[in-house]
């Protein structure tokens, strides 16, 4: 009788487990590459995922992993079904590659996932100089219409 009894405990614990699925955070993409950016202007990137789950998610925090990055989340429960967002602003004001990430913290299945932020900060006259075209020493100090020197 104990172990018919064990077996169905057994069975029951199984099933429940089974059917006590949690929210599950599907992210479209975890890791977003801004290229180059100029330096001295924030980019923002928005993450957005999808409750594939069948209980309500909640995002409890979303912590940068340095003072440049400023993360922000959907505030209210998101639904089995519908979608969410995680949005992360970095303020490029160092130049250089960066990698930088955001840690959200949920009621999801899992708890945590990392995204990702990546590019290069290039300096403003460095991308500036790559938008125009660079005009050569002989042209310096010509007048563009007559193509004479000015006196200045």
């Amino acid at each position: 009788m104990k172990k018919i009894f064990s077996l169905f405990v057994a069975l029951f614990v199984f099933v429940a487990v089974g059917y006590a699925q949690k929210g599950v955070m599907k992210f479209a993409k975890e890791t977003h590459d801004f290229g180059k950016v100029e330096q001295g202007k924030p980019v923002t990137y928005v993450f957005e995922f999808k409750n594939m789950g069948s209980d309500p998610i909640i995002i409890n925090d979303a912590t940068a992993s340095c003072g440049c990055t400023k993360p922000s989340w959907t505030r209210e429960p998101v639904l089995p079904g519908k979608t969410g967002s995680v949005s992360a602003t970095y303020n490029a004001l160092a130049s250089g590659p960066f990698n930088k990430s955001v840690t959200v913290t949920s009621n999801a299945e899992g708890g945590q996932i990392t995204l990702f932020l990546k590019g290069e900060v290039v300096a403003q006259k460095d991308a500036q100089t790559a938008a125009s075209p660079a005009a050569s020493p002989a042209d310096k100090g010509k007048d563009k219409k007559k193509g004479t020197k000015t006196s200045r």
